[in-house]
């Protein structure tokens, strides 16, 4: 069993920056993922990483501007957002899978955590 816990999300002016963390309990997962959801909008893709961080893939709206890392030995992802804009304001979810999968969709995830408000004012 897994359990995450994100972090770091707030209010932030367009242009600005945030870091969102997700730590994560027990064992460490292959691929892990960050989605988004936005007011009236169906949960969609942001980044995934794999174990050793050597394959990172985007949506194209964030590509340049948000960075997706992980530290192994604090079992913590990151995604590093910047040059935000008011269309990125969204409930941020971190998402851990058990296997080795591709993770540009949720049926890939096993476990999910809470979410973290982003909002991005103009």
């Amino acid at each position: 069993q897994v359990q995450l816990v994100e972090s770091g999300g707030g209010l932030v002016q367009a242009g600005g920056s945030l870091r969102l963390s997700c730590a994560a309990s027990g064992r460490t997962s292959p691929t892990m993922g960050w989605f988004r959801q936005g007011p009236g909008k169906e949960r969609e893709f942001v980044a995934t990483i794999n174990l050793i961080g050597n394959r990172r893939d985007y949506t194209d709206s964030v590509k340049g501007r948000f960075t997706i890392s992980r530290d192994n030995v604090k079992n913590t992802v990151y995604l590093q957002m910047n040059s935000l804009k008011p269309e990125d304001t969204a409930v941020y979810y971190c998402a851990a899978a058990s296997g080795v999968v591709r993770g540009r969709t949720t049926y890939e995830y096993d476990y999910w955590g809470q979410g973290t408000q982003v909002t991005v004012s103009s």
